[in-house]
């Protein structure tokens, strides 16, 4: 039945009334189709220990799991030892890997001491999931006397997340800042410049935790005549090493915003196949090994009329095997800076004025979908749409921090980082795309009124003197 029919039928005054009433509840359970007793048990709220047990009980032998699941954290919630058996019978014995699941934390949440050995017997089993839970309720026993011994047995755990839990817990290992500015503040002499050279040299004097926010297009792999590489491999280990550096200069727990797409290599001839490289997908394991963690994916959807037609071939002879479909996507993969502070510390960083003044209040695109016509320019081949720009600024930065392009193209990351009350710090290698920023971030009214700091154009002779300075 549909929920909100269903919580129109059935309402909170109802449910209080059944959950004091055990044959009332019993009754009414039996007679019920799956969706409802999963309703009613989503809903029934705070069970204190002098509530009947009996009807959660009978539920456990329910063929549905989400029931059965259901039922045990319902039961967990009056903190009743003599349940522990039921719990460990489930734990140990249902199909279910929810149930499993759920039941091993009904177990962690008695905080009794009779759950110890068992809890540790849980931190041995094959799901993660299941270990996670044993490890939540032994946190609560860390202090005692062997409990830390039996959870260092897992920092050599095969799953990742366990790992990272163990060492926080145990061994108080935690991802620490270097910075000694203010989280909203970055040096002054990376406010609205631009440096002409080469990136990697660049970096090199770009402070620890500079930037709040980078979103980049790096250079497709021999597809422009300003990208070419001996070999694919030199390619990515080329942004590896630029990448680490942004890694560096991005502040604690803040964001990574990269768009690629697989690039084609034509054939050379008729006789030799062309090459499809996929770039994303390759670069993945490298920002992650980094310290990225990876966070969403949002693809950017073009109109077909607006790509290079690769259906045409097989539009004719509709042979299997020669069908080639029309490449509309890129890819915008986000990542943050690993640490171990939620969002929430990130938000507190800033004045609520700030916060107030960065909030979405317009329509947004609620899916990771994002349907925005392609830009083109008369200087720069890949240019980004202004519209992408500004999703990503807004989405992903506060009013004042600093956007960082480091392949800036034609500036338009810029122009939106102003636009959208931030600043930027660009840098690019190709003079002739500098004068085209220029333009850019002229483009229209001008940007910059005579209080705000016009935009700097240095070279990186120019540019080192003042990271040294700390301006």
């Amino acid at each position: 039945m549909n929920r909100a029919i269903l919580s129109k039928q059935i309402n909170k005054e109802m449910i209080e009334e059944l959950k004091n009433d055990t044959q009332a509840l019993l009754s009414f359970l039996q007679n019920q189709n799956d969706g409802t007793i999963v309703y009613i048990l989503e809903k029934l709220g705070r069970l204190e220990s002098g509530y009947s047990k009996e009807p959660l009980l009978n539920l456990l032998n329910n063929q549905n799991e989400n029931i059965r699941a259901l039922s045990l954290k319902n039961l967990a919630k009056m903190s009743d030892v003599s349940l522990l058996s039921v719990f460990v019978k489930y734990a140990s014995n249902d199909k279910s890997t929810e149930v499993k699941r759920e039941a091993v934390s009904a177990v962690g949440r008695l905080r009794n001491e009779k759950a110890i050995p068992i809890l540790i017997k849980f931190l041995t089993d094959s799901d993660p999931k299941v270990v996670m839970q044993a490890i939540r309720g032994l946190l609560v026993f860390a202090n005692r006397p062997g409990i830390k011994q039996e959870l260092k047995k897992l920092l050599n755990h095969p799953n990742e997340l366990i790992k990272e839990v163990i060492n926080k817990e145990v061994n108080g290992f935690s991802y620490k800042s270097n910075s000694t500015q203010k989280h909203d503040e970055f040096s002054a002499f990376l406010k609205n410049t631009v440096v002409q050279g080469d990136v990697q040299e660049i970096l090199k004097y770009v402070p620890d935790e500079s930037i709040h926010l980078t979103f980049t297009s790096p250079p497709y792999y021999n597809a422009r005549d300003y990208s070419i590489y001996q070999s694919y491999e030199e390619y990515l280990n080329f942004l590896e090493k630029v990448f680490k550096e942004v890694h560096r200069i991005t502040k604690e727990g803040r964001f990574f915003v990269l768009n690629t797409s697989p690039i084609i290599i034509p054939r050379i001839s008729r006789a030799h196949a062309s090459k499809r490289y996929p770039i994303p997908y390759d670069i993945h394991p490298l920002l992650v090994k980094m310290g990225w963690e990876f966070i969403d994916d949002i693809v950017w959807v073009k109109p077909e009329a607006s790509v290079k037609n690769r259906n045409a071939g097989f539009l004719q002879h509709r042979k299997p095997l020669g069908y080639k479909p029309n490449a509309v996507s890129e890819m915008l993969m986000v990542y943050r800076k690993k640490t171990d502070k939620l969002l929430d510390w990130n938000i507190h960083q800033y004045s609520w004025d700030k916060v107030k003044k960065s909030k979405v209040l317009d329509e947004y695109e609620t899916t990771n979908i994002w349907r925005i016509d392609p830009t083109f320019d008369r200087i720069h081949s890949a240019v980004f749409p202004i519209e992408l720009c500004n999703r990503v600024v807004r989405f992903y930065s506060f009013v004042g921090d600093l956007i960082f392009d480091p392949f800036a193209g034609s500036g338009t990351l810029g122009r939106a980082a102003i636009n959208l009350d931030r600043h930027f710090f660009l840098t690019e290698k190709e003079a002739k795309y500098i004068n085209r920023i220029k333009e850019e971030l002229y483009k229209g009214n001008n940007l910059f009124s005579p209080k705000n700091n016009q935009p700097r154009f240095l070279d990186i002779k120019t540019f080192i003197p003042l990271s040294k300075e700390k301006i």
